[in-house]
């Protein structure tokens, strides 16, 4: 039976099929959500609302942003873009094809590159803890082609009785990169209010590996913002403010590096309870301002006429709302979301003011979408279904083009004004998940869905050839196409979760078709032949074989456990494995970056009041690699780790350590091709690991 046919099934006969509730991802503690994996980044408090699922090895993490901590997740991997724009990887599948949100808002990044993608907006200082989607996101959650993740911020919660203070505070320092962070929460709260000001400050210089430095790596950011709110009555109402700048950080993997991101994000949300009626509706604001440039952080071009600068604007104004009851011995939930995204990218020449090219020119998009979504009990298993549609619309201005461009970006820009720009989509996402309560320690589990995502505003509106890729980073230049299809995924995935007195095992295998997959392919039938007006403007910009992003045929498949053992009273191993292919369906090609099969695994010895951890993660090499994008094989490594921890009282913890304990130079397949020049990296080449990092890092709660 064909997979589409067979996840089809799963919404007319859902009673056929089982599947198990989700354990913790750690060893010995209880998940509060069946369809989740949460990885606490901070130590939580009694009082924290968070829920406190505990990931496997909770070490250190290897950089300014949660993405590092994907290697502990069943499945997750981290592409390595840069300190500050490291991407999420789920199951092989990463940049907008992942549902993210940060602490409960999506909103659209500012970067065309995507050198700002969700979690920049997350200092590890205040996330308490990321909740990873198990397979794939609810359709409650919003439109997207696979699992999702919420960075979840600290936060003091309303009390029981009684007026509190606290605070939730972290301080930290790294060798590898002469970096420092300091940032959490402070705030006060009652029995019918609560209020938090939160604040965060990242600094890193270039980072060092095994035979120099990465030149232009450096990162600086700040964050501060406050989070409010009320209840009585059995309703609630927040307000969550925040306000970033990131300032110059280098981009290796990037023909530019960050000038700045300047970000303003508010969200207003309300829920009640009326009897067994819940409702909730929420509205929310996100505005980033973007500069970057070729010549700052980098060594510049020698002609002073090919220096550049870029500005970008992202603005998404969104709103939704939920209703949910009693029904058929389960509850319904009835919502509908909306939001807006208006865009704009300008490339400027700073020495010649004649120069001036809107590579994205008022690009505006809108999405409306309803969904139904029902949980309860199926006889023996419980289940979690739902059906969501959405219409999409999307439009672009006009072209502007200054008096010094050539005639061939000229030609371009008029045949995309004349085009009809304007489209209409429509999708439909079903999900469908099942699992068995847990019985001597024993749960299945099946998910079956049905899930899209319309092509992005690069993917459809690039009509400039030029290395603006939407966050592939692969020094390809790219060509978008107005008509481009929605990818269609359907999705099986079925496994175990089985926890005894001294250990547990969670493995899962899943497979994934995704008709109308969205990747570059060969811009046409001769490449290398200067036979098209594309073609010849890109090779003014040195690469005479661009791509162009096309509806292709995919799968990806691969299986993925966590487990772990009690050794002794004291002794613990954890391990996560994870294995995913991901290969074209038209042609015989593989799809491009997609993680090699990997395993951390992890030695603990827990004292009452201090912890000592030796971790090492061990990679493969990846052989299959993305002939059509030139994506170049690596090798695999091994690197170990050592990290300690200690209580020193209550609510104050020091942790410290070496990451790469013994200095081993490794690339890992999922970091970018340097583009800097005159970097200890080679041009060209995959960009380093860091090398032997000391860290020391002080967190402090009450």
């Amino acid at each position: 039976m064909k997979l589409r046919l067979l996840v089809s099934g799963a919404f007319v006969a859902p009673a056929a099929f089982l599947s198990a509730a989700v354990l913790p991802a750690a060893a010995f503690a209880e998940t509060q959500d069946p369809l989740l994996d949460v990885i606490v980044v901070t130590a939580p408090r009694a009082s924290a609302a968070t829920p406190v699922a505990e990931a496997v090895a909770p070490t250190p993490i290897e950089g300014p942003d949660p993405t590092a901590l994907l290697a502990r997740v069943p499945g997750g991997a981290r592409v390595g873009n840069g300190a500050l724009s490291g991407q999420a990887q789920y199951r092989g599948l990463f940049g907008p094809r992942l549902n993210l949100r940060v602490d409960g808002q999506r909103f659209a990044s500012g970067g065309p590159n995507l050198m700002d993608p969700p979690f920049h907006y997350a200092p590890t200082s205040l996330v308490a803890a990321l909740e990873v989607d198990r397979g794939v996101s609810p359709v409650r959650a919003g439109p997207g082609l696979a699992g999702g993740m919420n960075a979840v911020f600290k936060r003091l919660d309303f009390t029981d009785g009684g007026v509190r203070t606290g605070y939730d505070l972290t301080a930290e320092a790294r060798s590898g990169d002469d970096s420092g962070s300091v940032g959490g929460i402070a705030g006060a709260a009652g029995e019918a209010w609560r209020l938090n000001l939160l604040g965060a400050y990242d600094r890193g210089q270039d980072a060092e590996f095994p035979g120099g430095t990465i030149r232009a790596s450096r990162y600086e950011r700040g964050v501060y913002g406050l989070s409010a709110g009320a209840r009585a009555n059995g309703q609630e109402l927040s307000l969550d403010l925040r306000r970033q700048h990131t300032g110059p950080t280098g981009n290796p993997p990037f023909p530019m590096d960050i000038r700045y991101f300047d970000g303003d994000f508010a969200r207003l949300g309300w829920r009640g309870a009326f009897g067994d009626i819940e409702a909730e509706a929420a509205a929310s604001y996100a505005g980033i301002d973007h500069g970057m440039d070729n010549f700052n952080l980098r060594p510049g071009p020698a002609s002073p006429m090919d220096r550049r600068d870029a500005l970008a604007k992202a603005v998404t104004r969104a709103a939704e709302g939920a209703v949910s009851f009693p029904l058929a011995g389960g509850r319904l939930r009835l919502g509908g979301d909306a939001e807006a995204v208006d865009r704009n990218v300008q490339i400027l020449a700073p020495a010649n003011p004649a120069f001036l090219v809107t590579s994205l020119p008022d690009v505006e998009t809108a999405r409306t979408g309803a969904y139904a979504e029902w949980t309860g009990a199926l006889g023996p298993v419980m289940g979690e279904l739902g059906l969501r549609a959405d219409r999409h619309e999307a439009d672009a201005g006009r072209a502007v083009l200054g008096p010094a461009l050539a005639a061939g970006p000229v030609a371009l820009a008029a045949a995309f004004n004349a085009a009809d720009r304007a489209r209409e989509d429509d999708t439909v996402d079903a999900v469908a998940r099942f699992w068995t309560p847990p019985r001597d320690g024993l749960s299945w589990r099946l998910t079956l869905a049905r899930k899209t995502r319309v092509p992005g505003y690069v993917e459809r509106y690039s009509w400039l050839p030029g290395n603006t890729s939407g966050g592939l980073a692969d020094g390809n230049i790219y060509v978008g196409d107005m008509g481009l299809d929605p990818e269609v995924a359907w999705i099986a995935e079925a496994g175990f979760d089985w926890t005894g007195d001294h250990a547990y095992l969670r493995p899962t295998a899943y497979v994934r078709e995704v008709d109308g997959y969205i990747q570059g392919v060969p811009f046409d039938a001769t490449p290398g032949v200067l036979d098209t007006l594309q073609e010849r403007v890109a090779a003014m910009s040195g690469d005479p074989t661009p791509l162009r992003f096309a509806n292709v045929d995919a799968r990806l498949w691969g299986i993925d456990v966590a487990g772990g053992v009690k050794l002794a009273p004291r002794w613990r191993l954890d391990a996560v494995a994870s294995y995913v292919r991901g290969e074209r369906r038209d042609v015989s090609d593989n799809l491009y970056r997609i993680a090699p099969p990997s395993l951390t695994a992890a030695l603990s010895y827990d004292a009452d009041a201090w912890s000592v951890t030796a971790e090492t993660r061990l990679v493969a090499d990846q052989a299959k690699v993305s002939r059509t994008n030139g994506e170049h094989r690596t090798g695999g490594y091994g690197v170990v780790s050592l990290y300690g921890d200690w209580r020193v009282r209550e609510g104050a913890r020091l942790s410290a350590g070496v990451e790469n304990l013994l200095d081993r130079r490794y690339s890992d397949h999922l970091a970018g091709y340097n583009r800097v020049a005159g970097s200890d990296a080679p041009l060209g080449a995959r960009l380093p690991g860091t090398g032997r990092s000391l860290f020391l890092r002080l967190s402090m709660a009450r």
